[in-house]
């Protein structure tokens, strides 16, 4: 009897340890007597028999993996340390058993490797301006190696270049060359302006006398404004004309 008991009791907890519960983002890759059964188990409970049954739980989150930095040689032979990070997730968790032996591991040195042999191939003004297409590329070439492995990668960010400290007071003097030559052009441009509308007001004032006389008569009101300055007023002898004609007549 008690032997029976003794059966019953170890029949029950073997049950209760082949009993496994898998959340919702996982699922249960099971090997039985070595060979994997043909679809993933779970969510939710599923029964695992040991020593028959081995299961291999994958996570369907997205993975946030960082690239440690990374020496580069970009092609203008400036060297520079770049990190990055990777996003991915697990599409079909059988592949990423089967086809390699680590897939995390596998995914980071795949991005690092990318990482040095892409950026290696652009310059370095590329490297600092044009992130959006480099990070498109990544993306598409680490995607490209992971997918017999049952992994999608959906984005590459690179987060930080480390630029030497000459290089970083080279292109500090390059962006202040850069802003001068701008003045310089906008200055030259305004002169430029300036000189074509005054060659425009002189032919104006060629063709009219008395607009010469009013710009005078408002230079002379501008400056009196100051009230700080003696004005000598030159008459011009035009204005005198129609006197000395009415003095003429009436003698």
């Amino acid at each position: 009897m008690y032997t029976g008991i003794i059966i019953v009791s170890l029949i029950v907890l073997y049950l209760l340890n082949a009993i496994k519960v898998l959340r919702e983002y996982e699922r249960g890759v099971i090997f039985r007597l070595g060979r994997v059964l043909e679809k993933p188990k779970g969510p939710g409970l599923i029964l695992v028999f040991p020593p028959i049954d081995r299961i291999v739980r994958v996570s369907l989150r997205i993975v946030v993996m960082d690239i440690p930095p990374q020496d580069v040689i970009t092609k203008d032979n400036v060297s520079v340390k770049v990190n990055a990070v990777v996003y991915f997730r697990v599409m079909d968790p059988q592949k990423a058993v089967l086809e390699v032996q680590d897939f995390l591991f596998a995914t980071s040195q795949l991005a690092q490797t990318t990482l040095r042999s892409v950026l290696g191939e652009v310059e370095l003004d590329e490297l600092l301006s044009e992130r959006e297409k480099l990070n498109a590329q990544l993306q598409e070439i680490i995607d490209k190696h992971t997918d017999p492995w049952g992994i999608k990668v959906q984005l590459v960010e690179m987060k930080h270049v480390d630029l030497p400290e000459n290089m970083v007071r080279a292109i500090a003097r390059q962006a202040e060359a850069e802003r001068e030559r701008r003045a310089k052009v906008i200055h030259a441009d305004g002169e430029f302006q300036a000189a074509d509308k005054l060659k425009q007001a002189a032919d104006i004032i060629s063709t009219n006398p008395q607009a010469l006389q009013l710009r005078f008569l408002g230079t002379l009101a501008e400056i009196a404004t100051e009230k700080n300055s003696t004005i000598v007023f030159p008459l011009p002898i035009d204005m005198l004309k129609a006197f000395l004609t009415g003095n003429k007549e009436i003698k």
